[in-house]
């Protein structure tokens, strides 16, 4: 069986995009930055209220990929072993034998990730990083395919343990799941009306229609995306601007604008390009960059958020022609 082609490819991860529509209304910008993230071997770090269907979103992705999935709900008694797996002894053969915990699997769900001790938070850099994770010593390599996708609630701080800056900047991208508008609450109520049920995906419809096949087409065409020099320069030139800001105490590193490059040829692809625009690199800058900078605290005293610094950056930094 040949392999997908680039066209093939795209029209399938834009059927992916309509099929989560089944189940989720008015998260367009997160289901593409979702999208992105399966293009660029990305993890996504989801961050909203409770009740604006985060893990359904994820769940729903993962029903219409043909990839296998599991999902951990992490809390303060989590340990490190129950997410990476244990050696395990087997009294018939007298012998240790590993028993691999769910990171082993194609899309781990991390529900509420930032409710668990950073030891075990610290369990996931090792597979984020090298997809790969060492128990007693011995690596074991994950899937080709493999992505996190945490989620965690901005307003219970109670009981919560921030992530670090290095596993934030694990995360290819930071979305925010804003609240719905006013019609598309209406449309959600409306659904639940008819019988909708969350816990029941496959009767709303939702199927796979992508998989590891196009998948992988997809990403060698996004590597054949082309990249001038003007649009490279102009990436680090913002990247460069984060350091200097009065308004930050910790600007974006290298590692950050290598993930701006990635997101935003991924995106020029999605749309139907084979090069990248200064338009393409604005429009993933404030998801990819904005959990890899750290305000001062008289700047968040003033309410200054990194959204506005990242957006005075954009307007700031001269656009190449």
């Amino acid at each position: 069986m040949s392999a997908p082609s680039a066209d093939s490819a795209r029209s399938a991860l834009e059927a992916l995009r309509q099929e989560i529509s089944k189940a989720v209304v008015g998260q367009d910008a997160t289901v593409t930055g979702m999208v992105v993230a399966l293009l660029c071997r990305g993890h996504v770090l989801l961050e909203g209220v409770p009740g604006v269907a985060k893990t359904l979103l994820v769940r729903t992705l993962a029903t219409a990929l043909d990839l296998d999935t599991k999902r951990v709900q992490f809390t303060p008694d989590l340990m490190p072993s129950d997410v990476t797996g244990s050696l395990v002894y087997d009294s018939r053969t007298a012998e240790f034998s590993f028993q691999p915990g769910p990171v082993f699997t194609n899309l781990l769900l991390a529900d509420e990730i930032n409710r668990t001790p950073p030891k075990t938070q610290a369990a996931l850099l090792e597979a984020m990083e090298e997809h790969q994770v060492s128990v007693d010593g011995t690596p074991r390599a994950l899937p080709e395919f493999f992505l996190v996708a945490a989620t965690q609630n901005p307003v219970e701080y109670e009981g919560t343990y921030p992530l670090p800056e290095a596993q934030l900047d694990r995360f290819l991208l930071k979305l925010n799941v804003p609240l719905p508008s006013r019609d598309t609450e209406i449309d959600v109520l409306t659904r639940h009306a008819e019988g909708f049920d969350p816990r029941d995906l496959h009767a709303t419809g939702v199927r796979p229609v992508a998989g590891a096949a196009e998948i992988q087409a997809a990403r060698a065409a996004v590597a054949e995306t082309t990249v001038a020099p003007e649009v490279t320069g102009y990436i680090v030139d913002i990247c460069r601007a984060t350091r200097e800001s009065p308004s930050l105490s910790l600007g974006v590193s290298p590692r950050g604008a290598t993930a701006l490059l990635a997101t935003a040829r991924a995106w020029a692809w999605l749309t139907g390009r084979d090069y990248v625009t200064p338009d393409d690199v604005k429009a993933f800058a404030p998801p990819t960059l904005r959990h890899r900078v750290q305000l001062r605290p008289e700047a968040e005293m003033e309410g200054i958020t990194a959204d506005s610094v990242i957006n005075s950056i954009l307007s700031h930094v001269p656009v190449p022609r």
